[in-house]
This record gives structure tokens, C-alpha cells and sequence, in this order.
């Protein structure tokens, strides 16, 4: 079980590390990966043009269990709100930043990004 687990997060990371290579293909600018607090974790905080995004990577193998940007359920969306809300505070981000939220999906080796999913 514990073998189990420590590859599943070495999975997680292969994937998070490869979604911060496109994303910064496609001009985003990484702040942070695997930013973490008492309320939850956000996968990646970046930077593109004057926005922060806060971003959500999901990764399957296959389609078989449904696409990986389903799994980012209401209640997922509202912890990653939360920290977010905790990260621009604790960085004395102003009230006006602009912020997004996307979801990096991965199916096998196909990459797809979701801009501004909630």
C-alpha cells in the first residue's frame, strides 16, 4: 500500500512538472507549484499577461474512467478558491489582481488546458 501511494505521488509530480513545461510554452509564467496551506493545495500558480491563474493539473491514463477535468468537482473548485483566497492575501496581492482558474487536463500524453473553468 505505502509503495502504492509513493507512486501515485511520483505519478502526480511527473505530470505536474510536465503541465508547468506547456504551461510556460504557452506564455504562462510559473510562480509556484504545489503551493499548499491549512485549506488545500493549489498544483501551480502562475502568471499570464496581467492575470493570476491558479492552476488545477488531472491526469489519466485513459478515458475509460472519465475525461481527468471531470474530477475537479464543486467541491475541489471550492477548495482551490479558498487557498487561492489565502495565497493572494498572505502575498499582499490587491483586492483588484485578476484572477482565473484553469485545469490542465491529461489523457496518457495529450495535454489540454481549460481557461477560466470556474
Amino acid at each position: 500500500m505505502k509503495r502504492q501511494v509513493l507512486n501515485r505521488r511520483e505519478t502526480g509530480k511527473n505530470y505536474e512538472e510536465k503541465a508547468a513545461s506547456f504551461l510556460q510554452q504557452q506564455g504562462y509564467v510559473i510562480l509556484e507549484k504545489n503551493y499548499r496551506d491549512r485549506f488545500g493545495e493549489v498544483d501551480i500558480v502562475a502568471r499570464e499577461g496581467r492575470y493570476l491563474v491558479f492552476v488545477e493539473v488531472k491526469y489519466r491514463k485513459d478515458t475509460d474512467s472519465g475525461y481527468p477535468e471531470e474530477a475537479v468537482s464543486a467541491r475541489k473548485q471550492g477548495r482551490i478558491r479558498h487557498t487561492a483566497s489565502w495565497y493572494l492575501y498572505s502575498h499582499g496581492c490587491a483586492e483588484e489582481t485578476p484572477c482565473r482558474f484553469d485545469v490542465v487536463s491529461i489523457v496518457g500524453e495529450e495535454i489540454l488546458l481549460f481557461r477560466d473553468v470556474f
